[in-house]
C-alpha cells in the first residue's frame, strides 16, 4: 500500500510537469494517471477536482523556485552580488532548468483569464512576491548606501521583471539563450547605474 503523502506528492510533482509543459487547460486528468500510474479515483481522493489540484502543483512549481532564487540570493554579500545572483537564475533557465517547461509564473501568466479566477489570483500572487523580493534589494541597497538614494525601487524591480521574463520568453520561443544573454547584459548596465 502506498504512503498517502508519498502519493499525493507524486501527483502534485507529475501534475506540475505536465501543467507547466503542456498548459493547465490542455491537460487533462487522463494525462495524470498515465503520468502517475495511478486511478481517477486515487487522483481525486487527494484532490477536490482538477481546479484544486492545479493551485497546488503552481504552488509546488512557485515554492520550487523561490527555494532555489533565494537560496542564491541569500549567498550573495551585497547587492550588486545580489542582483547578478538573480540574473543568473534566470539566465540558467536555458541551460539548466529546475523543473520542466521553463518559467512556471510565465507560462501560468500567459495562459490564465478571467474564466479561472484563481488560479490567475494565485499567479498574480507569485508575481507580486517576486517583485517584492526584487524591490527589496533594491531598498537594502539604498539602506545599505550601495544604491543612489533616488532610485524608484517600485520602477526598477517592475522593469527587472518584465525584462527579464521577456528575455525567457523570447530565448524559449527562438530556441537559443541570445535574448536572455542579451537581457541579462543590458540588466546589469541598468543596476550598475544606480549604483552609489
Amino acid at each position: 500500500m502506498r504512503n498517502a503523502i508519498s502519493t499525493k506528492e507524486l501527483i502534485i510533482r507529475e501534475s506540475a510537469n505536465l501543467f507547466n509543459t503542456q498548459g493547465y487547460k490542455a491537460t487533462s486528468i487522463s494525462d495524470i494517471t498515465r503520468a502517475t500510474g495511478l486511478t481517477k479515483g486515487a487522483i481525486y481522493r487527494h484532490f477536490e477536482n482538477k481546479s484544486d489540484l492545479e493551485q497546488q502543483a503552481l504552488r509546488s512549481l512557485a515554492k520550487l523556485m523561490f527555494t532555489e532564487l533565494g537560496g542564491q540570493i541569500k549567498k550573495a554579500k551585497n547587492y550588486q552580488e545580489k542582483m547578478d545572483a538573480t540574473f543568473a537564475f534566470f539566465e540558467e533557465y536555458m541551460h539548466n532548468p529546475i523543473y520542466k517547461g521553463g518559467c512556471p509564473l510565465l507560462n501560468a501568466a500567459t495562459e490564465v483569464d478571467d474564466t479561472n479566477v484563481v488560479l490567475r489570483q494565485q499567479t498574480f500572487n507569485i508575481l507580486a512576491q517576486l517583485k517584492a523580493s526584487v524591490k527589496k534589494i533594491i531598498e537594502n541597497g539604498i539602506k545599505n548606501n550601495q544604491v543612489k538614494p533616488d532610485t524608484d525601487a517600485a520602477f526598477f524591480a517592475t522593469i527587472i521583471i518584465a525584462t527579464l521574463e521577456g528575455g525567457i520568453m523570447m530565448s524559449r520561443l527562438e530556441r537559443t539563450p541570445d535574448a536572455i544573454l542579451k537581457t541579462v547584459d543590458h540588466l546589469r548596465t541598468v543596476v550598475s547605474s544606480t549604483l552609489k
